[in-house]
């Protein structure tokens, strides 16, 4: 177990120097001067020439590159070209709201999409299967933007029951000083008994939550009944079925247990998935997350912001694809 552990992790930093290398290498082909940048558009060219050796960006490439990693080495990230602040700093500010869509979303993809699999394939062609798949096909294949504006239209303008947008309301700012302990306003709205602050944004979670959640709960539905089906026709559980034992039995602890596998790396995938591709939802519900960071720096060609959002993206995949390979590791004959 030991000797695979060590291999998936020799693998994640090969993968993640990959990453940075041709994340380095397109930030320098970009056509754009990162020192026109860095001292404004009406900085003159002597100004321009002294950015370009405060970023050393007069060195050979292969002295920037080697100066970069040993900045990544100690967790520096650089310095957005349009705010002159760390990026590490700026992201530990934008990453906690969409953490919090993002463990929305997980909670639901586990809540909702693995007993959705599991009754579609234990009512296999009847009503609830087709209903099931239905939905999960619909969940994956419709686009984000649209269930987000549908959303909005159907529970803003027409029901009046839930916010346009925005992480708390305006009332909310005004009244009360917002909890900031993790930064992530749900959870620490909770543990400090503000509950007035809670409902409200709670409120203002629900619509970008659940249309980030669509996705990962239809991909996990449709992963757990295919593997699910799969399981039901092994030798063992027909010799379980002649024993006499109860089929939710039988479907819920020696079946479900199998297709943990291919669920697990679903899940994780589909988590590093929404955690960095939640832009569009932001967008649409100006939710002040790592998406919006990230579409703002791509419309301003903030390309070290940009950089540093990439890396850590492919820190998250690295991760989660670990604890995906430990979990199916837990399984002898995988390890073997």
């Amino acid at each position: 177990m030991g000797a695979y552990i060590r291999k998936r992790i020799l693998l994640g930093f090969i993968v993640l120097f990959g990453v940075v290398t041709i994340t380095f290498l397109i930030a320098r082909i970009i056509p754009s001067d990162p020192a026109a940048k860095w001292v404004g558009s009406r900085a003159t060219q002597q100004q321009i020439e002294n950015a370009r050796v405060e970023l050393g960006l007069d060195k050979p490439l292969v002295i920037q590159f080697a100066r970069y990693v040993a900045q990544l080495i100690k967790g520096d990230l650089g310095y957005s070209l349009r705010t002159h602040q760390p990026i590490t700093k700026e992201l530990a500010g934008f990453i906690p709201a969409t953490l919090e869509l993002v463990l929305l979303s997980f909670g639901l993809a586990v809540l909702i999409g693995i007993p959705l699999g599991i009754y579609s394939a234990k009512m296999k062609d009847k009503w609830l299967d087709h209903i099931s798949r239905l939905f999960s096909i619909g969940a994956v294949s419709l686009p984000t933007f649209w269930v987000a504006l549908f959303f909005q239209l159907v529970f803003y303008n027409y029901l009046g029951i839930l916010p346009l947008g925005g992480r708390v309301s305006t009332q909310t700012t005004i009244l009360y000083d917002l909890p900031k302990i993790t930064g992530m306003l749900l959870f620490d709205s909770a543990i400090t008994g503000q509950w007035d602050i809670f409902i409200d944004a709670f409120k203002h979670i629900v619509l970008p939550g659940i249309t980030v959640a669509l996705y990962p709960i239809g991909l996990v539905a449709r992963m757990t009944r295919s593997a699910l089906l799969e399981i039901l026709n092994e030798d063992y559980i027909t010799a379980e079925r002649s024993y006499g034992l109860a089929e939710s039995r039988i479907l819920w602890i020696f079946a479900l247990k199998n297709t943990l596998g291919p669920t697990a790396i679903v899940l994780t995938l589909s988590l590093g998935y929404t955690l960095v591709n939640t832009f569009l939802v932001e967008a649409i519900f100006s939710w002040p997350g790592l998406g919006n960071y990230v579409a703002t720096s791509v419309v301003t060609l903030d390309y070290p912001a940009i950089m540093g959002v990439t890396i850590f993206s492919a820190i998250c995949y690295i991760l989660l694809n670990l604890a995906a390979d430990i979990m199916i590791a837990l399984d002898p004959r995988v390890r073997l």
